[in-house]
């Protein structure tokens, strides 16, 4: 946390772009943009199966400033926190015959994703400058609010035909292909459409968006970073995405969103035990999420918070994407009165947890989660936000 509002935040990080981008070309940004981060309230690991998410747009964001420039070579710096080096990295504008590809470093294969899919043209180099306050590796998608800033970024350089869909969809395509991930839709959607004071029920099979009110000046979000990295590049989030498809094909649907309880019991002999597990949890976690939303455009908080931990004990024992830090952070939430619910949230492996509580609550809420975890907790209190946005450079 920081004693700033959010708006103080962003403008100190275009502050700091802007210092080193004068740093490094002599001259000041003619663009500044940004893109918030998200967190998921409850619907993990259903947005690769066609099933329903309801993620709002943080405050936490990824600044891109910069200009065009003649040629077709391109620079770009990253101030980010945890990037890998070099920090500033060369490269020529794709063509047919020349695509850009993946290599190192990591960070810079986001960018190069974005240039290569992206979907105006003549596209100018550029020279950009990235800054971010999103944490990396913390399951609040760092990778989206940069894939979907570099988007964001170009089209002030080359506008495109402004379609969101189409822009979020390009943006998970870069993560597909430049950096090996086989995410879902609904970390780059909700960057790119973002409501402040709501959340976002985002169908992930027709990409239907519905905002949810969650605006009660008596209720925060608390985000609490377990600081225990993961890493969705392992075999961990592939092989439970392949799980699920080879499941689907089994029960003979198109994505686990038309499979229910009873065709996954009539599939139990066709399915070994860690399998059924998987399936299980979407089929649930897909109904859950429906009913969350239902429960927040009611003010039922209480329901609403039951569910989240239903969530969370199910991607703790059947989906077993949990670890020991997440759940000892989640029980002492519970613990404290006044909060609603808690759960894991993102790819799983550490990162954060979010809780829903009652706003009066929030300082002996992280009292208490500092007493009872043994490691070093960061905190984020936070409301719904806007999504990607064009800036002023000059603050």
């Amino acid at each position: 946390m920081t004693g700033r509002s959010p708006v103080e935040d962003v403008e100190a990080l275009v502050a700091e772009a802007r210092r080193v981008y004068r740093d490094n070309f002599g001259e000041d940004p003619c663009v500044a943009v940004c893109a918030p981060g998200r967190v998921n309230l409850i619907g993990e690991h259903t947005d690769y199966n066609e099933g329903f998410v309801l993620p709002t747009a943080l405050h936490l964001v990824t600044v891109m400033v910069g200009s065009s420039t003649s040629g077709q070579s391109c620079s770009v710096v990253t101030i980010a926190e945890s990037a890998d080096e070099p920090r500033r990295v060369h490269f020529n504008l794709p063509t047919d015959s020349a695509p850009l590809t993946g290599g190192q470093p990591f960070w810079a294969n986001y960018v190069k994703g974005v240039v290569q899919h992206y979907r105006a043209q003549p596209l100018p180099a550029f020279k950009a400058v990235i800054a971010s306050s999103v944490p990396l590796g913390g399951g609040l998608s760092s990778s989206a609010s940069l894939e979907v800033a570099v988007y964001t970024f170009l089209q002030q350089l080359c506008p495109d035909d402004g379609d969101k869909i189409a822009k979020a969809l390009a943006c998970q395509k870069a993560e597909h292909t430049h950096a090996g991930v086989p995410c879902g839709i609904m970390d780059q959607f909700i960057s790119v459409l973002g409501k402040e004071g709501h959340a976002l029920l985002i169908d992930c099979r027709s990409l239907e968006a519905t905002a949810v009110p969650l605006a009660d000046p008596g209720l925060v979000i608390l985000i609490t970073n377990s600081n225990v990295k993961h890493a969705l590049t392992g075999s961990e989030y592939p092989s439970r995405r392949k799980q699920c498809e080879e499941a689907a094909a089994i029960m003979g649907k198109s994505s686990l969103r038309d499979a229910t309880l009873q065709d996954l019991e009539d599939a139990k002999d066709r399915l070994d035990s860690v399998t059924y597990r998987r399936v299980r949890h979407v089929i649930e976690e897909t109904e859950r999420t429906a009913k969350a939303a239902e429960a927040l455009k009611r003010g039922a908080y209480q329901e609403f918070g039951k569910l989240m931990v239903e969530s969370h004990n199910s991607l703790r024992d059947l989906y077993e994407v949990s670890c020991p830090e997440l759940d000892v952070l989640v029980t002492a939430a519970m613990e404290v009165d006044g909060v609603f619910g808690s759960r894991m949230t993102g790819g799983g492996f550490g990162g954060c947890t979010v809780s829903l509580l009652q706003s009066d609550a929030t300082e002996r809420t992280m009292k208490h989660i500092k007493e009872r975890y043994s490691g070093s907790p960061t905190f984020y209190i936070t409301t719904p936000s806007d999504g990607a946005r064009v800036l002023s450079v000059f603050n």
